[in-house]
């Protein structure tokens, strides 16, 4: 991830100070992604990335996260080397402090549709490109269930040779995690814990990407995001796995499937199941930014600009373009 404490604003500064230009992007307004890091010298300005790598960085940027998500249950699950579900909370949280830190200086490593939704109805993130963006977060989720389904080949075939949903827990979420010792968890009660989980994660997101409140400097905000995840694993992940995340259910979901497990898209009862983890974030992720610009956005002083996002001439209220 680029430089956190850097905005468009001070862009523009710089370039009215005679300094080097940076180059504004409008649609970046991500994870904390505002500007490349450096300076450029105006003989050769930076060049703005263009959709293809927006797309490849949130392929990657997901990739990291479901390696260390999908990875780290497959390790809890299938072998003896693991430390319950403590070791699965923080290794979820730091696949996402890592697949910011690839994304985030392309994309604004975005890697959750919620998350790209709601930016693009709050943040005016072009609704042009959340459509690629979500598959990208797919096909990124999807070839790293892949290397997950190829690392742990042997004990996949060991623990669960007929490819139950005993072993295919390791892909996807389930009401109640799929554990005897939960009470029996509907799917509506699934769906009312995957629009509460994934309204709290963007909401905070929207907190600490916001420089007119107490964002986080030195490029911290990845850190910040990651213990989050870490949060809500801890506090909201019993009732149906925290997915909190279309493309990080789906994509393994998928892959499960084309690997072998017939029941991919049900849940333990036998009920189709995928719906779930799909719908019930993309409500809840849109649910948090509008919480949030409700009770604090609003509130906050107007001149200083969020992270990422282009600041606004006073009197007109439209967005500055900084000169490339």
């Amino acid at each position: 991830m680029s430089t956190i404490g850097r905005t468009s604003g001070e862009a523009l500064r710089i370039k009215e100070e005679g300094g080097p230009t940076l180059a504004g992007r409008r649609d970046l307004v991500g994870l904390g992604r505002a500007q490349a890091p450096g300076p450029v010298r105006e003989e050769n300005p930076l060049r703005r990335n263009g959709l293809l790598g927006e797309l490849s960085a949130e392929v990657l940027g997901t990739f990291t996260l479901i390696v260390f998500g999908c990875g780290v249950v497959a390790q809890t699950v299938l072998t003896p080397f693991s430390a319950g579900a403590q070791s699965i909370h923080w290794a979820w949280g730091i696949g996402v402090v890592m697949g910011i830190y690839v994304a985030g200086g392309i994309s604004g490593a975005h890697i959750n549709p919620a998350v790209t939704v709601a930016l693009a109805w709050r943040r005016d993130f072009p609704w042009g490109k959340v459509a690629p963006y979500a598959l990208a977060q797919l096909v990124g989720a999807f070839l790293a269930a892949a290397i997950v389904r190829w690392n742990y080949y042997e004990a996949f075939n060991k623990f669960d040779p007929g490819h139950t949903n005993k072993s295919q827990v390791v892909y996807n979420t389930y009401p109640g995690n799929n554990s005897p010792d939960m009470p029996a968890i509907s799917q509506l009660g699934a769906l009312r814990d995957q629009i509460i989980g994934t309204a709290v994660l963007v909401l905070l997101v929207f907190a600490i990407i916001d420089a007119r409140n107490t964002a986080p400097g030195a490029n911290m905000a990845p850190f910040i995001i990651g213990l989050v995840v870490v949060g809500i694993g801890m506090t909201l992940g019993a009732d149906a796995g925290y997915a909190i995340n279309p493309a990080r259910d789906l994509g393994p979901r998928l892959l499960a499937f084309v690997a072998g497990w017939k029941d991919a898209f049900a849940d333990q009862r036998g009920d189709f199941y995928a719906w779930v983890p799909i719908v019930g974030p993309l409500i809840g992720g849109p649910l948090g930014a509008l919480v949030y610009d409700t009770f604090i956005g609003r509130f906050l002083p107007a001149e200083e600009p969020e992270v990422g996002r282009l600041p606004e001439e006073p009197e007109t209220g439209r967005r500055v373009e900084p000169t490339t």
